[in-house]
């Protein structure tokens, strides 16, 4: 545990310089220090920058990354499949699914409904997925090619919305790449309350997930309820990701990357994975974000891009070393 410890606290240090630095950087260059003061108080000429703009983005950027990557812990524990994440079984795309479909016939709709109509829409792509998948849930790569199989599919329903309303693509393009471009402060109630609500349920649920690691009959003979575990980790997993993309959009590979990283870091045990998780996706998400700012100036690229560009290759290898798993 005290490996444990210096990992997370030497996690907490990367995310705080990222974190700095992203609040500085931009079209108005501010200095670390001109940050720091600004953030204890301190009024400055770039104090509306940094608290209205700036400062929400980067909390919205750290949330929705550790929330997509706490996710894919759970997902990748529960079935014991080290492909599995809820970008790559396509329940991120099918809550985009949903949020387009309602976004697009109708405009109206409150923001506040959104991680709602997103819940629903991952809930049904994840009820579809193992309905699909029910007899491979064991093999790495077959089920995470019919993951992509349905990924593709709601991408296809997405793309059909778009042409048929062709009045809300502006609205409805970020779910398709995911951007931390316009956030605010009235998105991060919703990120801090998920969050807070779910994390204790996944940490009491770390235990059971080390257990899980053993196989459903040893398990099971330690006394875990294996239905009501796999279920309950299940909706955690699925509403984590479900919020996200109803802030951010469509976002991918985080959910897959972060519970790698944690556990070449730390090993297999999740209540050690669980913060340096989640500080692994908060700082992967802020950087990208980052980056996608700074590297084609006055142009901003989406975060989703910037993190395919590294999830893409490290999925496709993924899938060539579980390929007989």
């Amino acid at each position: 545990m005290p490996n444990a410890i210096k990992v997370t606290l030497s996690l907490f240090v990367v995310w705080l310089l990222f974190a700095i630095w992203h609040v500085g950087a931009g079209a108005v260059q501010i200095s670390a220090t001109e940050v720091v003061n600004t953030l204890l108080g301190d009024s400055s000429d770039n104090e509306f920058i940094v608290m209205g703009y700036r400062l929400p983005r980067m909390l919205v950027a750290t949330l929705v990354g550790a929330s997509l990557a706490l996710s894919g812990l759970l997902v990748q524990g529960i079935v014991r499949n080290p492909l599995a994440s809820p970008d790559i079984l396509g329940v991120t795309t099918g809550a985009s699914l949903a949020v387009v479909a309602v976004n697009a016939m109708f405009p109206d709709v409150s923001a506040t409904l959104f991680p709602f109509i997103a819940m629903v829409g991952g809930g049904i792509a994840t009820l579809v997925l193992f309905s699909l998948a029910r007899r491979v849930l064991n093999h790495a790569a077959a089920l995470a090619l019919i993951g992509v199989a349905l990924a593709a599919l709601f991408s296809a329903g997405v793309d059909f919305l778009l042409l048929a309303f062709p009045l809300e693509i502006n609205i409805s393009m970020i779910w398709l790449t995911g951007s931390v471009w316009g956030r605010n402060w009235t998105h991060i109630p919703y990120l801090i309350g998920f969050l807070l609500a779910l994390l204790p349920i996944a940490v009491v649920l770390a235990y059971k997930l080390d257990l899980f690691a053993l196989g459903d009959e040893t398990a099971q003979g330690l006394g875990v309820n294996i239905n009501n575990v796999r279920l309950l980790t299940l909706c955690v997993a699925i509403t984590l990701a479900c919020v996200a993309v109803s802030v951010c959009g469509n976002i991918g590979f985080i959910g897959l990357i972060a519970p790698h990283a944690a556990r070449f870091l730390l090993g297999n045990r999740h209540i050690a994975l669980i913060p340096v998780c989640m500080l692994i996706g908060g700082s992967l998400l802020l950087s990208a974000d980052l980056f996608a700012r700074i590297l084609m100036p006055p142009t901003e690229l989406p975060a989703g891009v910037m993190t395919a560009m590294i999830g893409g290759p490290y999925f496709i290898f993924l899938l060539s070393r579980y390929k007989h798993w």
